[in-house]
């Protein structure tokens, strides 16, 4: 008898283990159909999106009667309030970017209009401006970007990736020049690119191509041509007053217009993209700059640089959340300048300048993480470093004093609090250590508030 019943009591058992295996392999199945269903639909939005914004404004209208017709409006509005243990006339130093908080108080960054849209079958259009207040109060607008995109080409060469711009535009190089401030992660431009492509980032009017390679991944390759004159171009043939208010390496400034071809900046950059897992992306990115500038008739500036981004999201998310984010961005400069003799200003004359020549190099980098923790909120930490070789001269004793050139490292710690897309607040603490302050280094904490009216685009990956 009681073998019976041990019997029976395996044999129950047996089928309770089996019917547990098969509800947990059907559990399995349920969870890769759902897996297939979110890639299925993440692919579904991701396709919705690209078709819509190359789709005509609407229905009808695409015409080529050249009517302008906007596809988006908006308002972008950053300000930030902080405070800092260093004077202001030192805060506007290092904080280089153009639209960064430069002062203790409140700090109106600016404020960006934007429209863009289908000019017609053939042509998309796109305009920013900038209102902005700078240090002393003074408010002025500038134009940030205004150029045309083709939508389709002779030939049908739209087909094979080809794209054209044209027009006033920002220099495709690297991860953050090319991007508006309100797409930063942080509240202020990095360290290297204020010093290498001065506080508005480098832009220019010229024209740029790019070309989406025929490979299993996601490959483009852009070739450009910009004028290598004005206050955007500070590395290059720049102004008089850029290099009156900051001249590389203390150099004077030696007229040179545009005397032929070689007197453009051309860029070459080049970025691939992969999916490394369902939940894990990646771009690397080289990207490279050449052009004359403006400290003798025969002075040449290249700047070169590798960035690369991480991006993680799990199959399954709340609003984005959560989310890591990874990023790095290094870049170097190479600075000929020419010998110069005669009168750095011309109610100076009495005292010229000799000056021989020689070769600054300069360096800087940044790496960033992000993590979403939280649905609306993130945490991140920003590295930076800035480095050069070859002194400086003129207004500054030495490279060490210099504060575009000088030895500089900052650490800015971030807390943001997003609610919607529309609308973000940022605590942001930067360490800054610099050999051109006094006491080496300054402690500075900032809040910043943006507000975004109307409809925008996808920020790029």
């Amino acid at each position: 008898m009681a073998a019976t019943a041990a019997a029976s009591d395996y044999e129950e058992l047996r089928q309770t283990l089996d019917s547990v295996v098969e509800q947990n392999r059907s559990l399995q199945e349920e969870v890769e159909t759902l897996r297939d269903e979110v890639r299925s639909a993440r692919d579904e939005a991701a396709d919705a999106r690209a078709v819509a914004e190359r789709a005509p404004v609407s229905a009808g209208t695409a015409t080529g009667t050249g009517g302008l017709r906007l596809l988006d409006l908006s308002f972008d509005f950053i300000s930030a309030a902080g405070f800092s243990s260093v004077e202001d006339e030192f805060i506007d130093s290092l904080q280089g970017g153009g639209h960064d908080p430069r002062r203790r108080g409140f700090n109106l960054g600016q404020l960006e209009i934007s429209a863009l849209g289908a000019v017609d079958p053939y042509f998309d259009a796109e305009m920013h401006l900038i209102y902005f207040l700078d240090t002393e109060g003074e408010s002025g607008f500038e134009l940030e970007e205004a150029f045309g995109t083709t939508r389709m080409l002779p030939f049908a060469l739209e087909e094979h990736g080809l794209e054209i711009e044209f027009g006033q535009m920002f220099t495709e190089f690297g991860r953050t020049n090319p991007i508006h401030p309100h797409a930063w992660t942080w509240l202020d431009q990095p360290i290297v690119l204020s010093r290498f492509f001065g506080g508005d980032g480098m832009r220019g009017t010229g024209v740029r191509a790019g070309w989406l390679l025929p490979l299993p991944w996601t490959s483009e390759f852009h070739l450009g041509a910009q004028n290598a004159q004005g206050e955007t171009m500070v590395s290059f043939l720049a102004n008089d007053e850029v290099f009156e208010e900051r001249p590389i390496g203390g150099r004077p400034f030696a007229e040179r217009g545009n005397r032929s071809l070689a007197d453009l900046v051309y860029l070459a950059r080049w970025t691939n993209s992969f999916d490394l897992s369902p939940t894990w992306t990646g771009q690397i990115g080289i990207s490279g700059l050449a052009g004359p500038n403006s400290t003798g008739s025969d002075a040449n500036t290249w700047i070169y640089g590798a960035d690369f981004v991480l991006k993680w999201m799990p199959l399954v998310s709340d609003r984005g959340y959560p989310f890591v984010e990874i990023e790095a961005e290094w870049i170097g400069r190479r600075y000929e300048a020419d010998s110069f003799f005669g009168c750095a200003e011309e109610e100076d004359c009495d005292d010229p300048v000799a000056l021989g020549s020689t070769t600054l190099n300069d360096w800087g980098a940044y790496a960033q993480m992000l993590w979403g923790f939280h649905r609306s909120w993130a945490t991140g930490l920003r590295l930076e470093m800035a480095q050069g070789s070859g002194d400086s001269v003129g207004l500054y004793a030495a490279r060490s004093e210099d504060p575009f050139r000088d030895d500089r490292m900052r650490i800015s710690p971030l807390l943001q609090w997003a609610p919607s897309e529309y609308s973000r607040l940022r605590l942001q603490y930067n360490y800054d250590r610099a050999d051109f302050l006094s006491d080496n280094d300054s402690h500075t904490l900032w809040l910043g508030l943006e507000l975004i009216l109307g409809s925008h685009p996808a920020h790029r990956f």
